[in-house]
């Protein structure tokens, strides 16, 4: 009877023990593209652990995950440039977290939604403010990847301070007001009509010159024949128009003492 009270014993034991470690649950499981601040009854401490399984000192000690991975976030940003244009659009922005800092961003900032809310999403409207001042609506509209470059390189000194890395930015769409962009399309064609009414006046004046080039061909021709009727006197003249128009034919007809015509044998 004894060895079977041994094996109840032993059973229940191994049964409570079982249910402290459910209850208790000492161990965590930290994921990939995770970091995992130590929480030492409920207060950060130094100890940030990476990805797989943890074996934690049970009631005192806990872990908040991080997530480090990259993560894309998208807002919509409005601004003035310097000519006093509205300016909106959408901004994409991939960042992630510095890992080894995992525990101070916890507990200066929060978890990762309030990363973005506090930290993130305010960093991107300032930033976009301030790149769309540096340029001219006008400006904007060809140099949208250099304001982008310029966004990003201020985000970037902003948000490491924050222990926060920023991987790439974009914007992904880009616009004005209704009222400024038709005055643009309404300059675009003005200028094309413009450039329309250059060229057909440089064609007119090409025509134009073309014509007077011929006249001028034209009226020497003339001069010169006039002078070589003058010249001959005006009889060679006229038999050679004679024979310009002569169908090679004899007449049929000859009379008395007559000449064939158009032959002049004397030279």
């Amino acid at each position: 009877m004894e060895t079977e009270d041994k094996l109840i014993v032993f059973g229940i034991s191994l049964v409570l023990l079982i249910v402290a470690v459910l209850i208790l649950n000492p161990f965590v499981i930290v994921n990939a593209g995770e970091k995992g601040v130590v929480m030492n009854w409920g207060a950060v401490s130094d100890k940030v652990v990476g990805e797989g399984l943890h074996v934690l000192i049970p009631i005192q000690q806990s872990v908040k995950k991080i997530n480090v991975k990259t993560v894309k976030y998208e807002t919509e940003v409005a601004a003035y440039s310097n000519d006093a244009q509205v300016v909106t659009g959408k901004l994409a922005l991939n960042y992630h977290l510095q890992g080894d800092k995992a525990n101070r961003i916890y507990q200066e900032i929060g978890d990762n939604g309030m990363v973005q809310d506090t930290i993130v999403n305010p960093a991107i409207q300032e930033a976009f403010k301030s790149a769309a001042a540096r340029f001219s609506a006008a400006d904007l509209l060809g140099k949208r990847t250099l304001m982008a470059e310029d966004m990003k390189a201020g985000l970037s000194d902003r948000l490491k301070d924050n222990f926060i890395t920023v991987d790439a930015l974009s914007l992904v769409n880009f616009s004005f007001s209704f009222d400024y962009e038709h005055a643009v399309e309404a300059k675009l064609i003005a200028q094309q009509n413009a450039l329309k009414a250059e060229n057909d006046l440089q064609k007119a004046k090409a025509e134009a010159a073309a014509q007077v080039a011929k006249a001028e061909a034209e009226a020497s021709s003339i001069k010169m024949q006039a002078e070589a009727i003058k010249e001959q006197g005006g009889k060679d003249y006229i038999q050679l128009k004679a024979i310009d128009k002569w169908d090679g034919s004899l007449p049929s007809q000859m009379v008395p003492g007559g000449s064939v015509p158009f032959l002049d044998l004397s030279n």
